[in-house]
């Protein structure tokens, strides 16, 4: 028997859950969010899909694995289908299973959570989704979405962001009017490019560099996406994209990232609030996309920054692996303070002229 959750919920998004296990505390919580519909057996999720129209398809589905063939079964069915293909789908399950984290990131859903789940983490990611799916065709139409959960950086924290982003700036500025006449008398294009980024509780906002490649140089990457730098984790998939040598890369431009002075103009993000000085790497969206399940969900949840524990730990060496960086990431959300960080930007300096082209 199929079963009807519905709310008068202010965000007018609709969730479509099947299981068991998990309904009561599940729903419950999730009507606060989404309108929730419970169909109960996943073989009666095809059934409801078949039965909606252009307008009534609902925006995400969740769905238990209890039969693992089946589900990725009806999986396949739901991505055969034009109306239904681009639906977010994220799966639970009981236990830890590489085996099952391969088979979901080859049938490309969107997430994969292992118990325990966090209900408020889940809803964290999915509101992510949401807003990734929608931005997809006008990124500027972020501004009109739904806001994430705000995620305060300590006072403490900030207050030293603040001062020290502020004077850096000031000493470092005949510096840096000498390194945007280089840039704009080597090549044509804008002297800082600015590019979409998610950091803390999954905000996006415009991450700013001095420009180091040629101006068309977004449009050539996907050409050379198969020399990703860091070795595969065996999950199918790398999150941190990485061009080794890259071509696109100016002669000018190529000093700049050995010596991470493109880096400098993210000095304004700090004083903008948009990211710590110390923190997790902010992430570009098709990135922050394809982090995978709730052990790696944790990294958002600390601040993000200029620097941070993995660029001091293994810096522009190869053998640096996916989970490695994800592993120090989770460990630096959980583990942050301000003495750590000044710890972190201390050893920053000697990590500054990388051994490789990165």
């Amino acid at each position: 028997m199929m079963n009807n959750y519905n709310t008068n919920n202010y965000s007018g998004l609709r969730l479509v859950y099947s299981g068991s296990a998990r309904e009561i505390e599940f729903t419950r919580k999730l009507e606060a969010e989404y309108e929730v519909v419970n169909v109960g057996e996943v073989s009666h999720l095809v059934e409801y899909l078949n039965a909606q129209s252009l307008f009534s398809t609902p925006d995400v589905i969740l769905i238990e694995i209890e039969n693992a063939d089946k589900v990725f079964e009806v999986i396949k069915t739901i991505k055969s289908n034009p109306l239904s293909s681009g639906l977010i789908i994220v799966l639970l399950a009981k236990e830890k299973d590489i085996n099952l984290r391969k088979r979901a990131i080859k049938a490309q859903v969107h997430d994969l959570y292992f118990d325990p789940v966090r209900i408020e983490d889940l809803v964290d990611r999915l509101s992510f989704l949401i807003k990734f799916k929608l931005i997809k065709p006008n990124i500027e139409q972020l501004s009109a979405i739904k806001k994430s959960p705000v995620y305060d950086i300590p006072l403490s924290k900030r207050l030293f962001d603040i001062l020290s982003s502020g004077a850096t700036l000031i000493m470092i500025s005949p510096i840096l009017l000498i390194i945007a006449a280089i840039i704009r008398l080597e090549s044509k294009g804008p002297i800082i490019y600015k590019s979409k980024r998610v950091g803390t509780g999954y905000k996006v906002f415009n991450f700013y560099k001095f420009r180091s490649m040629q101006a068309d140089a977004d449009q050539k990457l996907k050409d050379l996406s198969a020399l990703n730098q860091y070795a595969d984790d065996g999950s199918g998939s790398n999150a941190f994209v990485k061009i080794k040598n890259d071509p696109r890369v100016t002669k000018f431009g190529n000093f700049l990232r050995n010596t991470s002075l493109d880096e400098v103009p993210q000095l304004l993000n700090v004083l903008k609030g948009d990211m710590s000085l110390v923190g997790n790497r902010p992430l570009p969206l098709y990135e922050a996309e394809m982090l995978t399940s709730n052990e790696w969900s944790m990294r958002f949840l600390g601040p993000s920054g200029l620097t941070g524990l993995w660029q001091i730990s293994k810096r522009g060496k190869a053998e640096m692996s996916d989970t490695e960086r994800k592993e120090l990431d989770n460990f630096y959300a959980q583990n942050y303070s301000l003495w750590f960080d000044i710890k972190i930007i201390l050893g920053t300096f000697p990590a500054l002229f990388q051994k490789e082209k990165v």
